[in-house]
C-alpha cells in the first residue's frame, strides 16, 4: 500500500483509508464484535495505517471496538476521532464549547486504549461557538501531548481559514465522489492553497456508486440512506445512468466501478486520502486494491467527458443536516 501525506503536514497514512462507521453506526444493524475485528485486522494486514471513527458512531460503540481492534498495533495506525454533537447524538444539535472538546477528548482516549489522538476531528462547524476558541482548545490539546493533528469536517472556506489561523488544520473531511464534486469549486483551492489534506468519505456515494443499488433496493429501517433525497426509489432510478457510464469505464480499464471511483479520487491531488467503509471482506479488497489503477491524463479528460453532462438527482442530506454543511 501507498503512503500518502496529509497536505504539508508531516503526517503520513495509507493511500486509502478505513472509515468505520458503517461497522457501527448508519447503515442498518452493527456488525458483530468478532466479524469487525476480523475486518479491522485484514484491512491492517492490506497495509491500511489509517482508521476514521467519531463518538457519535454508535455512540461510542465504534471508538470502543477500534481501541481493542487496534491495540495490538497501536504505535503502527493513524487513528482519527471526531467531537461536536452533544453526548455524542447527532440530533440533539452541536456542542463544541471547549469544556465539551475537553471531555469528549478525555473519554475517547480511554475507548481508544491509547494516550494520544492522532488526528481530532471538528465534526460540524458549531454556529455558536467561535472558531477561534475551538482551534484554541485543540492547540492547547495539541501541546498538552493529548492530540497530535488538528481536523475539520464539512467546513466551509471561511471557517476553514480562520481556524487555521490560530492552530494550523492538517486534515478536511468531507464529502467528494462522482456524484457530489462540490468542493472543487472552492475546497480543494483554499486547501491547496493553505496545505491541508483532504480525506473524502463516502467516495463510492454511501454504496450507490458500486451498482449494487437500484431502484428496487429496500435499506434497513435504521439505514441512515432512508431520509436521503438523494436515495428514493424514483432518484436512484435518475441516477442509474452515472453508474452505467461508470461500468463502461471500469470495463475498459479491466476493473470494478468501486476501483474507478477511488482511483479518481486518488488521481486529483496527491493529498487527497479517501476512506471507503465496508463490513465485508471482499468488498474491503476490492476497494483497496484501487490504489494500483493508474489513470493517465488521457483516462481523466475521457472520464470528464462521459460525465459531463449527467446532473445527479436529489440532495445529498435532508435540509435539516445540509443546513450543518459548509459554515
Amino acid at each position: 500500500m501507498q503512503k500518502r501525506k496529509l497536505g504539508s503536514s508531516n503526517l503520513e497514512v495509507s493511500a486509502i483509508g478505513l472509515g468505520c462507521m458503517g461497522l457501527s453506526f448508519g447503515y442498518g444493524p452493527a456488525t458483530e464484535k468478532s466479524q469487525a475485528i476480523k475486518l479491522i485486522h485484514a484491512a491492517y494486514d492490506r497495509g491500511v495505517t489509517f482508521f476514521d471513527t467519531a463518538e457519535a458512531y454508535g455512540p461510542f460503540l465504534n471508538e470502543e471496538l477500534l481501541g481493542e481492534a487496534l491495540a495490538p498495533f497501536r504505535d503502527k495506525v493513524v487513528i482519527a476521532t471526531k467531537f461536536g454533537f452533544p453526548g455524542g447524538v447527532v440530533n440533539t444539535g452541536l456542542d463544541s464549547r471547549p469544556e465539551n472538546i475537553r471531555a469528549v477528548t478525555e473519554a475517547a482516549l480511554k475507548r481508544l486504549r491509547t494516550d494520544v489522538i492522532d488526528l481530532l476531528y471538528q465534526h460540524r462547524v458549531d454556529p455558536n461557538v467561535p472558531i477561534e476558541d475551538v482551534a484554541g482548545t485543540l492547540k492547547d490539546l495539541i501541546a498538552e501531548g493529548k492530540v497530535r493533528h488538528f481536523g475539520m469536517s464539512e467546513a466551509g472556506v471561511d471557517s476553514i481559514r480562520r481556524a487555521h489561523a490560530v492552530q494550523p488544520v492538517t486534515a478536511l473531511q468531507s464529502e467528494y465522489s462522482f456524484w457530489w464534486r462540490e468542493p472543487e469549486k472552492e475546497i480543494l483551492p483554499t486547501l491547496e492553497e493553505l496545505g491541508i489534506g483532504f480525506v473524502p468519505f463516502s467516495p463510492l456515494g454511501k454504496g450507490f456508486l458500486t451498482g449494487a443499488i437500484n431502484e428496487n433496493t429496500t435499506f434497513d429501517s435504521t439505514d441512515f440512506r432512508n431520509v436521503v433525497p438523494r436515495f428514493t426509489a424514483e432518484n436512484r432510478k435518475a441516477n442509474q445512468e452515472l453508474v452505467s457510464v461508470l461500468d463502461q469505464i471500469a470495463i475498459s480499464k479491466g476493473v470494478t466501478k468501486a476501483q474507478i471511483a477511488i482511483a479518481w479520487l486518488l488521481a486529483q491531488k496527491p493529498w487527497i486520502v479517501p476512506i471507503p467503509g465496508t463490513t465485508k471482506l471482499h468488498r474491503l479488497e476490492e476497494n483497496l486494491g484501487a490504489a494500483n489503477v493508474v489513470l493517465t491524463a488521457s483516462d481523466l479528460q475521457t472520464i470528464e467527458g462521459a460525465f459531463a453532462n449527467i446532473e445527479v438527482q436529489g440532495a445529498r442530506y435532508p435540509a435539516k443536516l445540509q443546513a450543518r454543511v459548509g459554515r
